[in-house]
């Protein structure tokens, strides 16, 4: 492929690369919410979000508007129950980061009055908050040159390295010292914003726009398309569920969950004499590594309600947290009748 020549090792040159970056970023950087603020609280819920939700996703369903329009301030996330903090979460997964987020927000409560802590141990200290998230509120709303390594940093730095150990193992701590080393003491925050959007960019996954991008000559790959190298995936676990559709005078009997990653969430019932019970329908999903298959069912008699069970009006159901796939099984099921 088609690629600038490597004049200069990065680390050789490390000021004109991070001028050339800063102002590539300056002038072609995207216009996101968290971009225009300095609210450590306003990042750090972007940054929590953005971990395992695309920005396209956060963005384009106004996940993020919706949230810092019901909790504008620590205040407000910290005194948040769990019905409205899931309620405000659904449809972004994974909610243990919207329970996290908001022990986080207890403790800048609690112990710093209210008031965001600028120091990195004690940023890191808060409750769910790592080593790159805490990079990320140090640079992004305190402007203090901190390290931060996400999948297009790591991606990134792996071809201006040329580096071919495996970024999800112990290879990564050699990303994260380059990392370190590279940051720019003057310009952290759109140093580090112009990393990312690098990644995004130009040095997108797979085939990358080489002759586009800003850094060309300081990238010692020629290879580009062959990294970052990563172990190999886990393999999926493939997980049938059997659940049952059963209705009753208008309500609809639905399981709240009372432990693990969906606690306090909604769902159909499970059965274990279902599986030989009428199909309804199938629909998947995938969670961590499992890869499920959910089947309903429909109870050959009238279902009595479990411990943990509940029947439900239909004009309840919206006000409640459901996981998308339920949400999306019951809606098609209730639309057939």
């Amino acid at each position: 492929m088609l690629k600038p020549r490597c004049e200069m090792g990065v680390l050789e040159d490390p000021v004109g690369f991070r001028q050339a970056l800063v102002a590539w970023f300056q002038k072609n950087g995207r216009d996101y919410p968290w971009r225009r603020t300095r609210d450590p609280y306003a990042v750090l819920v972007s940054e929590v979000m953005l971990q395992q939700t695309q920005i396209a996703t956060v963005l384009g369903r106004g996940f993020y508007a919706r949230f810092m329009e019901r909790f504008p301030d620590v205040e407000t996330l910290a005194a948040a129950g769990d019905d409205e903090l899931l309620k405000a979460w659904e449809g972004l997964g994974y909610y243990r980061r919207a329970r996290f987020l908001r022990e986080a927000a207890r403790a800048v409560v609690g112990r710093h009055g209210g008031r965001f802590p600028e120091d990195p141990e004690e940023i890191r200290a808060l409750p769910g908050v790592g080593r790159y998230t805490a990079g990320a509120v140090l640079s992004f709303a305190f402007d203090q040159p901190a390290a931060i390594v996400d999948g297009n940093v790591a991606r990134v730095l792996s071809r201006l390295m040329d580096f071919h150990e495996p970024i999800d193992g112990p290879g990564l701590k050699s990303v994260w010292a380059w990392a370190g080393e590279l940051v720019d003491p003057r310009h952290p925050r759109l140093f580090n914003s112009g990393l990312m959007e690098l990644g995004q960019t130009c040095c997108r996954p797979g085939v990358p726009d080489c002759l586009a991008c800003p850094v060309g000559k300081w990238c010692a790959t020629r290879e580009p398309e062959r990294l970052p190298v990563k172990a190999k995936k886990v393999a999926m676990t493939e997980v049938t569920e059997h659940l049952v559709f059963a209705r009753r005078g208008g309500r609809v009997l639905l399981r709240k969950i009372d432990e693990g990653r969906r606690a306090g969430m909604w769902r159909l019932p499970e059965r274990e004499a279902a599986a030989d019970w009428p199909e309804l329908g199938r629909w998947k999903y995938g969670i961590t590594r499992y890869r499920v298959t959910m089947v309903v069912h429909d109870p050959p008699a009238p279902m009595r309600a479990a411990a943990g069970e509940a029947w439900k009006r239909l004009d309840e159901i919206d006000g409640l947290v459901l996981p998308p796939t339920d949400r999306k099984a019951l809606g098609q099921l209730l639309e057939c009748g």
